[in-house]
């Protein structure tokens, strides 16, 4: 992140435009509906630009080129000149006095960037490209404006008027994010919506008496189970971002990647609990009993998974706990490491021309013990896929050969697959190992034996 987003109270401040034309236009609307005093400098000052200032009248028009001076007293300025070298002296005279500056179209010579705004005040959404694509800042405002209807501002003042009264009555800060969340998602909001405003504020106002009732101890939380898939965040499902958003704690494994992370309440706490070969950094049992005491303390807990929970994820076994001890759940699916990075490999899992049906193994069961049954991973037109397969990859290999299986049937190892990290080994199984010895293969890794392999080379979409 190249700008920290801040939103900047001018009311009242002091603020130097320089520049008269079109441009400046545009910011001189901006900074009069943020109630900033403007002090525009310009030699000359276009009609509608004059218009503007005489209608507001915490303004000041100096009809000359711009000088040093005219930076005293000044909380913010902006350079909106055509001329280059009146902007980089405005540029050069605000950063001298620790003054943030922006200069249109020229992130260079800025301090702060004006962001596409959308607004339905009290309640702003700034969108900003760090000045490199503005034209696709604007686009993604446009996007977000289609989808907010105009009157959520009333519903922001709603909430503004009420807050002071949701605060004293609902002790709990958790309880009381609920309760709005509550009313943003339910009726009120509705009414509110619709233009019944005080409709919506007299339902609001009669849920919060239900609520202020509500004994604080005997709130219940919940868990929810959700696949954060193979790494891509646009792989999530929509229920499982949601449920992403509301959470208020987060326990998440290794192999749930950096951008699905993102994506996570940014005020949830976040416990890591992840796994990998020999190194269990919290135990499976420690890890099912602290979803059910985190629970039990009325929190909304999620348990993020790489991939999908019920597919080598141990999500059976943790809400059997929850169901053992009366924890309410929801399970949401996520598109696992087969399905996922087989097709960001451009690999099919199955194929009339090659297989007709395909097999998810691991070699490791509960207790690290390794015991597949070698004999019915024979079949020609089966695809095989291996969890955790690295560490394993040339025993798997030979053990495949042993059994039957030809030395020349294609295979695959995917590293980090569906991410920008992603790197496909393509061999046989006599050879593959050899291959990802040389290329310093990295976990998390996906192994697939089979004819569909042949079909990477043609069919290889996903260019990282």
């Amino acid at each position: 992140m190249e700008y920290l987003p801040l939103f900047f109270d001018l009311r009242g401040k002091t603020c130097l435009l320089v520049g008269g034309g079109s441009i400046a236009l545009r910011k001189a609307r901006l900074l009069q509906k943020a109630q900033a005093n403007i002090k525009l400098v310009a030699p000359e000052v276009c009609d509608e630009l004059k218009i503007l200032l005489r209608e507001h009248k915490a303004s000041e028009l100096l009809p000359r080129s711009y000088e040093s001076g005219d930076l005293d007293q000044a909380s913010l300025v902006i350079a909106a000149t055509n001329n280059l070298v009146v902007n980089k002296q405005v540029s050069d005279d605000a950063k001298a006095l620790n003054i943030p500056v922006n200069v249109v179209d020229n992130p260079d010579l800025c301090t702060v960037i004006t962001p596409a705004i959308i607004d339905r005040s009290p309640l702003l959404i700034a969108v900003s490209s760090g000045g490199r694509a503005p034209v696709l800042a604007r686009m993604v405002r446009a996007k977000i404006e289609a989808l907010l209807p105009s009157s959520y501002g009333q519903l922001a003042e709603l909430a503004s008027r009420l807050r002071e009264k949701v605060k004293v009555a609902i002790g709990g800060a958790d309880q009381r994010r609920y309760f709005w969340e509550s009313v943003f998602e339910g009726r009120a909001s509705e009414l509110a919506l619709s233009g019944r405003v005080d409709d919506a504020e007299q339902h609001v106002l009669n849920e919060l008496t239900k609520a202020a009732a509500a004994d604080e101890s005997e709130v219940q939380g919940e868990v929810y189970l959700v696949g954060g898939g193979p790494g891509d965040p646009d792989l999530l499902t929509f229920k499982a971002l949601r449920l992403m958003q509301q959470a208020d704690v987060v326990l998440y494994d290794r192999l749930v990647s950096d951008r699905v992370m993102e994506l996570v309440r940014r005020d949830a706490d976040r416990i890591y609990v992840g796994k990998k070969r020999s190194d269990h950094a919290v135990p499976q049992d420690n890890i099912n009993q602290l979803l059910v005491d985190l629970a039990k303390q009325g929190k909304r807990v999620l348990r993020l998974k790489g991939g999908d929970p019920f597919i080598f994820g141990r999500g059976g076994e943790e809400i059997e706990t929850l169901a053992e001890n009366g924890i309410p759940f929801q399970v949401v699916p996520g598109i696992t490491a087969a399905s996922g990075c087989s097709a960001y490999a451009g690999i099919p899992l199955t194929h009339r021309d090659y297989a007709q049906s395909v097999r998810f193994i691991t070699g490791h069961l509960k207790d690290d013990s390794t015991n597949i049954k070698w004999g019915e991973l024979t079949e020609p037109s089966q695809t095989l896929v291996f969890y955790m397969s690295l560490n394993g990859l040339s025993t798997i290999c030979q053990a495949l050969i042993d059994h039957g299986r030809d030395p020349k049937t294609p295979a695959a190892l995917v590293e980090k697959g569906t991410t920008q990290q992603q790197r496909v080994f393509t061999s046989d199984l006599a050879n593959l190992h050899h291959k990802v010895i040389e290329n310093d293969v990295r976990a998390p890794t996906l192994l697939i034996i089979g004819g569909v392999v042949d079909l990477h080379a043609k069919l290889n979409w996903f260019k990282p």
